[in-house]
Parts: structure tokens; C-alpha cells; sequence
């Protein structure tokens, strides 16, 4: 087991070592640009599969080879940073130690009768996968055919049209808006998603293309807590205004993490393709997530014809903060930018680390 296989493997086991006692969710960062896995435990009453204590929920596949959009003489990208896991039978077999490790901790503590014989486990451990744009960094045949066709896959409209163009997966599911037409997050949560998560997406309705869109995972872990959660997942950002309506959502819902990346990303002068920093302050503060989690800011290694137009302007929090305070800095006082940041956990994962979002 090489390096990075190691730290995922520690990272899950001390995450899900902390998350037994508390029942809170896990994120983990499988490469070092967008491929996530999101564990949510089970709730008290829930049903649940033998033997899980998670419901695991992959997001952008992309784990190893090269991925290229139009063709490979257009625009070829591979990793910079190795991928925690390989492939994704390697993945199942981490999220397989995990579930036993949560068992015997279960059975150490009284929670779970001990097991009188060797327990086999499903063929995966991976619940549903999500697939927030078509382009194969998001969207990786390669690696999405090694999932289990069983294994029901959400995707956005151009995503869906390919994914089920391949004839792999038994369950594609077109991901369902939220919007201000629609703000009941359970009206999200579709066939063979458990009731108590929902899968959405957010849009910028001038951006033709849902270039600059939003993935919305809901979910509810309590059934006595006023407010169920949200994880807000947009790998390109997301324009602010568009997550006007999250207050008015029903039932009432707090936005727990927001995923969204720091590098300015752009072709040339012409057309920004990630909205960085300065962007990721303002959604934050549109969507008051506790959690800010850095994604999509690999530094890949690229070719083909659109290479050389690539710009990439790299700002940490605290040169964004400072930038947009000094910009403002005419205002009255009580008009200008309060440091957003004082009270929002900001992280940025290694490829295999994880966070518990408590």
C-alpha cells in the first residue's frame, strides 16, 4: 500500500472513530482537484442495510489515467497529485475496513450483538454516486465503469445523457432543481435515495451552459432538530444571488459546508471558467456554511491546443479577505466587509485527508 493509500486508510479510520461518538458526517478528499466522498451516518430508526453504520455518497469520479474534453488534441489533463485510491475497488476496500471498524467499536461498546460468524457485505459499499457536470473531470468513463452498475448515479442533464449513452448503471437519475419554485428539499430526496436525503441542483439562470451551478446535498440526521443540513457542492462556483432562496426552504434547512474553490480560472481574457476566491467569499456569506472546503484547484498537468490560453490566478482566504476590504475601504463603516471568516471553518484536504463536520 503506497503513501497515499496509507493516509486515506488512517484518515477514514480516525474519522470514523471521532464520528461514532458524535454521528456526524465525513468528508473526504479522494485526489487532490474534485473527487469526494461524503459519509452521512444513518439516523436513529433508519432503515439501513446489514453491517453499515454509513451511507456513502461519491462524487466526481475521476481516480486515475488522463481525461480529455472535445478530443486529446484539444485539451488532455492528468493528475499532478496521485489519487488516494486507484481504482474503485480499492476504494470499496477501504470503505469495507471502515464499516467492519465501526461494527467491532459498535460491539465493544454494547451497541451491537457480536458477530458469531464472518459477516460478507454487500459487492459495494458505495450507496450513490453524483456527477456534477459532463466534462471527465467530473464525469470519467474510465472510472465510473468500474463502479457497480447497480449503484444508482444523480447527474445533471449533459452528464445524464452520456452516462446513459455507456448502458452501465440500472439507476440514472436526471438531478432534480431547487429553486424558488421548488424550496421543499424532501421533494429532492427520489427513489432509491433513503427519505432522509435529498439531491438537488442550484443554477445561474444567465449561464446557458449551468456552467457555474451548484450541487445541493440535504439531509436530515435527527428527527428532533428544527433544521435539517446542507452541503453545497460547486467545484466552478456558483453566482451569490443564486442561493437567495435557501433561507425560505422547507422544511427549514442550514447550510453545514460549502465546497468551493479558491483558484481564479479563466481562457485567456475571455471566459472565467472558475470563479475562485473572491466569488467563494460571497456565496459564503450568502449561504452562512459553517464549513468552507477548498476544491477544484489542482494544478494539473495539461496539453493539446487550449493549454497554453489557460490562466490561473491563486489567492489564499486571507489575500482575498484583504483585497476585498481594501476595494471597499471608501465605505462608511458600518458598510464595509465584516471578515466573514472569523467564525466559518476553512479547510484545504490533501489528497486522502479527511474532515469530520461536526
Amino acid at each position: 500500500m503506497d503513501g497515499a493509500a496509507l493516509q486515506l486508510q488512517h484518515e477514514l479510520v480516525a474519522s470514523v472513530k471521532r464520528a461514532l461518538g458524535t454521528r456526524r458526517p465525513i468528508l473526504t478528499h479522494l485526489n487532490a482537484d474534485t473527487t469526494w466522498l461524503i459519509q452521512l451516518p444513518y439516523p436513529d430508526g433508519a432503515t439501513r442495510p446489514p453491517g453499515r453504520s454509513h451511507f456513502n455518497i461519491l462524487v466526481d469520479p475521476w481516480l486515475s489515467g488522463p481525461q480529455a474534453d472535445v478530443a486529446s488534441w484539444f485539451s488532455t489533463q492528468w493528475h499532478a497529485v496521485e489519487s488516494s485510491v486507484q481504482t474503485i475497488a480499492e476504494l470499496d476496500t477501504r470503505l469495507k475496513e471502515v464499516e467492519d471498524l465501526a461494527l467491532d467499536v459498535q460491539v465493544e461498546s454494547g451497541n451491537h450483538p457480536a458477530r458469531n460468524e464472518p459477516f460478507k457485505g454487500p459487492t459495494t459499499y458505495i450507496d450513490t454516486v453524483i456527477c456534477s457536470h459532463e466534462f471527465t473531470d467530473h464525469c470519467h468513463q474510465a472510472t465510473l465503469l468500474e463502479v457497480e452498475p447497480s449503484v444508482p448515479v444523480f447527474a445533471t442533464q449533459k452528464a445524464y445523457d452520456l452516462i446513459r449513452s455507456w448502458k452501465h448503471f440500472t439507476h440514472v437519475t436526471l438531478t432534480a432543481p431547487f429553486s424558488a419554485q421548488n424550496l421543499n428539499w424532501t421533494s429532492t430526496s427520489v427513489r432509491p435515495l433513503p427519505e432522509w436525503i435529498g439531491i438537488s441542483r442550484i443554477v445561474t439562470a444567465s449561464d446557458a451552459l449551468y456552467y457555474h451551478s451548484a450541487i445541493l446535498v440535504s439531509f436530515k440526521l435527527t428527527k428532533d432538530d428544527a433544521f435539517a443540513e446542507a452541503i453545497i457542492y460547486s467545484p466552478h462556483g456558483i453566482v451569490a444571488d443564486d442561493l437567495r432562496h435557501l433561507p425560505q426552504a422547507k422544511p427549514p434547512m442550514k447550510t453545514l459546508a460549502l465546497m468551493h474553490g479558491l483558484h481564479d480560472v479563466g481562457i485567456s481574457l475571455a471566459k472565467q471558467l472558475n470563479l475562485g476566491a473572491h466569488n467563494g467569499l460571497k456565496v459564503q456569506r450568502a449561504c452562512g456554511a459553517k464549513y468552507w472546503v477548498g476544491t477544484h484547484d489542482e494544478v494539473k498537468k495539461g496539453g493539446g491546443l487550449l493549454a497554453p490560453f489557460l490562466r490561473r490566478t491563486v489567492l489564499t482566504i486571507q489575500e482575498a479577505i484583504k483585497q476585498e476590504k481594501l476595494d471597499q475601504s471608501h465605505l462608511p463603516g458600518s458598510s464595509r466587509v465584516v471578515d466573514i471568516m472569523r467564525d466559518v471553518r476553512f479547510a484545504e484536504l490533501k489528497s486522502g485527508e479527511s474532515i469530520l463536520l461536526e
